[in-house]
């Protein structure tokens, strides 16, 4: 009984998407291409925070301490997953945050948008809008991005990006979508 259960719990429709992923990844980029070929509402943790708090991300950091923000970041996360038929990117540290993997593994269908870690080097080494990232050495990034990487693989789903265009990024993540459908 047990396998059976577990087979329909995998079968169940997934509520929305959740683009996880490195700083840098392209979350909100492709997020936006999706939400608009799908017709979904499409929100970005970090742009809801920034919002709802005022302020930059990094002026966040500095003024009131990445643990503030982490708090704030996952009561905000875990009220916008409680919405129906939308597309969440999230920002790179949020699925390191146990109940916001736990909420997203079983009701969301994750995608985790994976780059090379040069690639992703290049893209968000020195970005002053990037707290973690700016002034960090290349192997403490290396070693960051490996870190996450072992927590973003347990995704139900990836997009190795590397050569790929935006566009063709986004039709795979629509591929995955509607065949998700299609299984519930």
């Amino acid at each position: 009984h047990i396998c059976v259960f577990s087979i329909k719990k995998l079968m169940k429709s997934k509520e929305n998407i959740v683009f996880l992923g490195m700083m840098g990844s392209g979350k909100t980029t492709i997020g936006k291409i999706v939400s608009q070929k799908l017709s979904l509402k499409f929100f970005d943790t970090d742009n809801e925070i920034e919002n709802k708090l005022d302020m930059k991300i990094s002026k966040i950091f500095s003024e009131k301490g990445e643990s503030y923000f982490r708090k704030f970041e996952e009561e905000l996360t875990l009220e916008l997953l409680k919405k129906k038929n939308i597309i969440i990117s999230l920002g790179g540290g949020a699925f390191l945050n146990n109940r916001i993997r736990k909420e997203i593994l079983e009701n969301h269908l994750s995608i985790w948008l994976k780059w090379d870690d040069k690639i992703l080097l290049k893209r968000i080494k020195d970005s002053y809008k990037r707290p973690i990232a700016f002034n960090s050495t290349n192997t403490d990034l290396i070693k960051l991005i490996k870190k996450r990487s072992n927590i973003y693989s347990k995704a139900l789903y990836y997009v190795d990006c590397n050569k790929l265009g935006k566009n063709v990024i986004a039709n795979r993540v629509i591929k995955i979508y509607e065949n998700n459908k299609i299984k519930s």
